[in-house]
């Protein structure tokens, strides 16, 4: 939150339950501004605090953690473009075995879309064809909502891959898995990934983390996966 408003992000708390004994059991929150996910995306992880607890009646030093989850919002409206360039048509007849049914004008179409991957480059031919109506601009205008779905259907499961490569990295709360140590007593704040470390415990508390940001996105964020 601190870190939200010290870079003038909007942010809103959707969700939130609170420990049964004192402070937060879990919390969502939004942040929306220019670059947020890029900036703390390398927050995933588990956060090790080491302090006093002011709840500890004996004044021992408690060990605690919090695991931090970032996920970008999926943006669900999806535009659909058909690159006319890419397109082409044929038509055929349509109609059946022969007599008084059969088709005499070509009223069924063939659509061929030379399909670009624009996550890959991967080319590869879409071949859709429609005999529904004896009308061909009937049978053009459902052979293209035919190839929107398809098209529409590959963006969907190309965002659910990529959500699904961002719920992998989720990691457990466990010993040794920690990405960065709190200690108020040593007054350090160390991140075990890039080794950057600082003594100023509380300006980190008050949100000031852009050091550790920059350190982890210096060395881990040209990194696909």
């Amino acid at each position: 939150m601190r870190y939200a408003e010290n870079h003038k992000y909007k942010l809103t708390i959707s969700n939130l339950l609170e420990a049964e004994d004192a402070g937060i059991k879990q919390v969502t929150m939004k942040l929306e501004g220019e670059y947020a996910y890029g900036y703390l995306k390398g927050e995933n992880g588990v956060h090790r605090l080491v302090r006093v607890s002011p709840y500890n009646a004996q004044g021992k030093r408690m060990t605690s953690f919090a695991s931090v989850f970032v996920t970008p919002l999926i943006d669900d409206s999806i535009e659909i473009v058909v690159e006319q360039s890419r397109l082409s048509w044929d038509t055929f007849r349509s109609g059946g075995a022969g007599g008084q049914n059969v088709n005499k004008v070509e009223s069924g179409v063939r659509l061929r879309y030379q399909y670009k991957d624009p996550y890959t480059g991967e080319e590869e031919e879409i071949l859709i064809e429609n005999t529904e109506t004896r009308d061909q601009p009937k049978n053009k205008e459902n052979a293209l909502r035919l190839l929107k779905s398809q098209l529409y259907d590959r963006e969907m499961r190309h965002r659910m891959e990529e959500q699904n490569k961002i719920e992998a990295g989720k990691l457990k709360i466990e010993w040794g898995s920690q990405i960065r140590s709190y200690v108020f007593d040593d007054r350090r704040v160390k991140d075990h990934r890039t080794n950057y470390q600082t003594s100023d415990v509380q300006g980190v508390m008050d949100g000031n983390i852009d050091a550790f940001l920059k350190a982890w996105l210096m060395e881990f964020g040209g990194k696909k996966g």
